[in-house]
């Protein structure tokens, strides 16, 4: 079964609501910029990591200093997983973080 629309809407402001708590949430020193359904992580050492929605594919998609990740809703497992690695959008971010902010999050209810 396929994403409808405004599920597909919902679950990106979900998610993307949940990566903003978890910033806010830590001492990280980062600035936080959502915008046309694009968050921006702007980390202290100018590194930015990207979330954005792809409406047309029904994807997620992540851009970060070791690449780009386009991640599907796994319905069953109530998760994005990425559709190369099938890496849980939690883990792939909790990896980017640590990389380019230093600093291991928890984005424990993205995984």
């Amino acid at each position: 079964m396929s994403l409808t629309e405004a599920r597909f809407h919902d679950l990106v402001d979900d998610a993307q609501q949940e990566i903003e708590d978890v910033f806010d949430d830590s001492a990280l020193d980062v600035d936080l910029e959502n915008s046309a359904g694009v968050l921006t992580v702007r980390f202290s050492n100018g590194s930015q990591v990207i979330v954005s929605r792809q409406p047309a594919l029904r994807q997620l998609w992540v851009a970060a200093r070791s690449g780009g990740f386009h991640f599907d809703y796994e319905p069953d497992a109530g998760l994005w997983i990425c559709d190369t690695s099938e890496e849980p959008l939690g883990e792939l971010l909790a990896r980017v973080t640590h990389e380019q902010g230093g600093d291991a999050l928890d984005f424990e209810s993205l995984r």
